[in-house]
């Protein structure tokens, strides 16, 4: 599949890219797409969220009263899960929720997913660009001159750029991501992959082997 580049001003350079079949243009999986989603989004998971059951609570060590004779049910502490200030029953525990997640699995969850983009037409090339310093307005005219003011939108540089991070953070659905680092749900997440030149490379560099 060929790709026309385009410049910054939204013209076309003239220049077409082939697109390596090898990550653009496999057979989907769709079954690792969902593993790789599904471990990203767990690994986000802190869980670090506790009760105390009846036997963490304090107090509650003595029989607060006989056990017959009184006309009320028996009770053998005031930190009975039934009492006010008592322990939580089934509670939630500190947990590991991480999932790991082969690098082979990984790498063929990422094709599949831009192998996704490249069938649905949602990926734009354009020319190298940078900033020196933040320009939020700049980068924010850039994207209207590609018509993708709309549209959720990933940016694909080839090194991470503070400067180019600051200069989109603050555009709504905008997200600037070093493109040897982009994950299988950057990409689904994201309605266009607007890709420079030399992240292109970068990114053949790491998913075609």
């Amino acid at each position: 599949m060929k790709l026309d580049l385009y410049k910054t001003d939204g013209s076309k350079t003239g220049e077409q890219i082939t697109l390596n079949s090898k990550v653009f243009g496999i057979e989907p999986n769709d079954h690792a797409i969902w593993l790789a989603v599904t471990a990203e989004r767990t690994n986000q998971r802190q869980g670090t969220s506790s009760a105390k059951n009846r036997s963490a609570v304090r107090g509650g060590g003595r029989k607060p009263w006989r056990q017959k004779g009184r006309g009320t049910a028996r009770a053998g502490t005031i930190r009975s899960p039934l009492w006010r200030g008592g322990g939580r029953i089934f509670g939630p525990n500190p947990r590991d929720y991480s999932k790991k997640l082969t690098k082979k699995m990984s790498k063929l969850a990422r094709k599949s997913a831009l192998s996704h983009k490249a069938k649905d037409e949602q990926i734009c090339l354009v020319e190298d660009f940078s900033f020196e310093t933040p320009k939020t307005k700049q980068m924010a005219t850039i994207i209207k001159k590609l018509n993708l003011s709309d549209k959720k939108t990933l940016l694909l540089v080839p090194e991470a750029s503070r400067q180019m991070w600051l200069s989109g953070r603050n555009i709504p659905y905008f997200w600037v991501r070093k493109a040897s680092d982009i994950s299988t749900y950057d990409i689904l997440n994201a309605d266009q992959l607007l890709i420079q030149k030399s992240a292109l490379k970068k990114i053949n560099e790491v998913l075609a082997k």
